[in-house]
């Protein structure tokens, strides 16, 4: 399958149904429902987001069965979610094995997405069923859940608040605590929407947001919603990884301790420890 790179192209939103099962969505929102920008906004707003590239550091094995919704590091472990109806999951993964040290599964109508630590608990999200589960970090047990309007895609926090992605260009900051919406924001790049926002990670205080359909990491600015920095992952699975199953590139993952970035895909084999650079 061919994944192009870019903002806005037409073909990834008629390609959605077909590549994953996500549903097609729009992503654009009404220009007059739009405020009037600011000058200083508006310069902002036309600076070009910096183009950046990978070098691949190390490479860890993945289950090629996992259908990656969602991806962070702590303490020495991957904590991936899973999608599927009846194969949606929580896991604490081994980095060097690939090996699932610990599990629960969702229930088959929920189709697992991204997931979020936070204050010793985690998240997860559903993509079209409006719940939220909250587990303890340590024994995956069951705390609780929330409802919530729409979609569920990505998830990611600053240790604060929960950022929460539905595919289109719209985050959602929530309060943890009650899963109350405490603000939205629209995310854009040199003023124009930029939407299929997927998996979400917070680095540096920045969002890096994987985009579906896409082979690019988008870095947003948390309080504007710019776009400050694109990463082009084109070609980061060699031919010979590429399997019947492979879907598109999706999960990031920071270790804050060491500065390290991992990145996979849905049904990958690998998940690739990186290095960004600015594009020469």
């Amino acid at each position: 399958m061919e994944r192009k790179i870019g903002f806005g192209l037409l073909a990834a939103a008629l390609l959605a149904v077909a590549c994953g099962g996500r549903t097609a969505r729009s992503g654009t929102a009404a220009a007059a429902s739009q405020p009037a920008a600011r000058p200083a906004e508006a310069k902002e707003q036309t600076v070009p987001p910096v183009q950046y590239v990978y070098e691949v550091v190390a490479e860890y094995p993945h289950d090629t069965e996992a259908y990656t919704q969602g991806l962070y590091w702590a303490d020495g472990f991957f904590y991936e979610g899973t999608g599927g109806n009846g194969r949606s999951e929580l896991r604490k993964v081994d980095p060097a094995s690939g090996r699932v040290l610990q599990r629960v599964r969702l229930e088959r109508q929920y189709f697992g997405e991204g997931i979020a630590r936070y204050n010793g608990r985690i998240y997860q999200l559903t993509w079209v069923m409006g719940k939220a589960y909250v587990y303890d970090e340590q024994t995956f047990r069951l705390v609780r859940t929330f409802v919530y309007d729409g979609e569920g895609w990505g998830l990611t926090t600053d240790g604060e608040k929960l950022y929460m992605s539905d595919g289109s260009e719209r985050i959602v900051v929530r309060d943890p605590e009650t899963f109350g919406i405490v603000r939205t924001f629209e995310v854009t790049a040199q003023g124009r929407p930029v939407d299929q926002l997927n998996e979400l990670e917070w680095i540096d205080g920045l969002i890096w947001a994987n985009r579906y359909l896409y082979d690019e990491v988008v870095m947003i600015d948390p309080q504007s919603g710019h776009v400050v920095g694109v990463i082009d992952f084109s070609d980061l699975q060699k031919p010979e990884d590429m399997l019947p199953q492979t879907d598109v590139l999706n999960g990031i993952a920071y270790d804050a301790g060491t500065g390290s970035i991992y990145v996979t895909g849905k049904n990958w084999n690998k998940i690739y420890r990186v290095k960004i650079v600015k594009k020469p």
